[in-house]
């Protein structure tokens, strides 16, 4: 398991910039596997993670037309900076706090 964790500085963002964050968490999920994408603003901070099973899916993704557009508006418009981190997942345990009664 991978997982993308992307990290930027805010420069803009348009309403252009929420309809391609939608589509770009579309084609990740419905078109290149991935399993899971999250992410949070916070001021002028963003982070997204995406968990995907293979390295050849992010990869796909990456180049994947529309992401290319996505990815130079980030760079013209949307960000003042970024960075993408690529890490494999090499473990991982969860706590679910269930309701008795």
């Amino acid at each position: 398991m991978y997982a993308v964790i992307f990290r930027a500085e805010i420069n803009k963002l348009d309403q252009r910039y929420s309809a391609m964050a939608a589509r770009m968490r579309d084609l990740a999920i419905n078109q290149y596997g991935c399993k899971e994408f999250t992410s949070v603003t916070e001021g002028m901070q963003e982070i997204a993670i995406s968990y995907w099973h293979e390295l050849d899916q992010i990869k796909k993704w990456k180049a994947d037309s529309e992401h290319l557009v996505a990815q130079e508006l980030g760079r013209s418009t949307w960000y003042q900076s970024y960075k993408v981190q690529v890490v494999e997942i090499v473990r991982e345990y969860n706590y679910k706090r269930t309701e008795t009664g």
